[in-house]
């Protein structure tokens, strides 16, 4: 890999985070090498300084030579703060959620082109990414007139294991292990910010669910020009051993959430999961 990671900033102990990348309940257990002297973790022979400031301005990443930052506590989510970190000495800040300002979005494989070395940019949301590649093959073939979306998403750190007090979302404060919990998403939005062609032609919701991993995203439109669901099928088969290989997978196996797990790519699009009512009017699923 041509990525080397030399410095995480987080405020957990060093003995912890280590402990974290070891042993994991979804990955299992990791089966490198890890260890921790003081503020450096070492990871297959790799050193990585270990930071616990709150404050991105007195990082110092120059002292290490990093020169990208992934900004992924969601809190610094705006120009005027993601910018501490090139202050603090990196070139480039990549934010791993939507922004909260006209941070420019790109999704990679749908409008990473367009990418014109901007020191802050938004890598949007899990969800646009699954939902993003299906919508621009359908987009650039066919047209999309207008569309719904709905994620199956798998539990995350902000759902609860019992009830509990959430007074923003009153049903989000549900237990997740009891319940599948209807939840707000700007996913479908956000496609049209990184495929303009789109913008408020899709909205959608989510389902918060009680498994581990692996969403789904269900995406319901219809198009400019008829089609039939063979020719999406082959379309997007073509797009994912083509322009969108490695961003966008095809399967056509009788898979389930599980079986995705560990998977690189950001959406496979699963063929006996989708349907067509007529022409103009179809579902596909990832």
């Amino acid at each position: 890999s041509d990525i080397e990671v030399v410095g995480i900033n987080d405020l957990l102990e060093p003995d912890y985070l280590a402990y974290l990348l070891q042993y994991d309940s979804v990955h299992g257990c990791f089966r490198g090498t890890v260890s921790v002297a003081g503020n450096t973790l070492t990871v297959n022979g790799r050193t990585i300084r270990l930071t616990q400031e709150r404050d991105p301005a007195r990082l110092c990443w120059n002292e290490i030579g990093a020169t990208v930052v992934i900004e992924s506590t969601g809190l610094f989510l705006d120009q005027a703060s993601a910018r501490k970190h090139l202050d603090a000495g990196v070139q480039k800040v990549v934010l791993s959620a939507p922004s909260k300002d006209d941070t420019p979005m790109f999704v990679f494989g749908v409008n990473h082109d367009s990418y014109a070395g901007q020191a802050i940019v938004s890598n949007a949301s899990c969800t646009t990414n699954c939902l993003a590649p299906m919508a621009k093959v359908l987009n650039d073939k066919w047209g999309i007139k207008r569309g719904l979306m709905t994620t199956v998403h798998a539990a995350t750190a902000t759902q609860k294991t019992v009830d509990g007090p959430s007074n923003k979302d009153w049903r989000g404060g549900r237990g997740i292990l009891e319940n599948i919990i209807p939840s707000s998403t700007g996913a479908a939005k956000a496609v049209g910010v990184v495929i303009p062609a789109l913008n408020k032609k899709l909205t959608g919701m989510a389902f918060r669910v009680p498994t581990s991993d692996v969403s789904v995203v269900d995406l319901t439109v219809e198009l400019d020009k008829a089609a039939s669901y063979e020719e999406i099928k082959a379309e997007m088969k073509a797009q994912s051993e083509g322009a969108l290989k490695g961003v966008l997978g095809y399967t056509e196996d009788k898979v389930v959430a599980t079986d995705f797990r560990g998977d690189a790519r950001t959406s496979i699009f699963d063929a006996d999961a989708g349907m067509a009512l007529d022409g103009t009017f179809v579902k596909v699923v990832a």
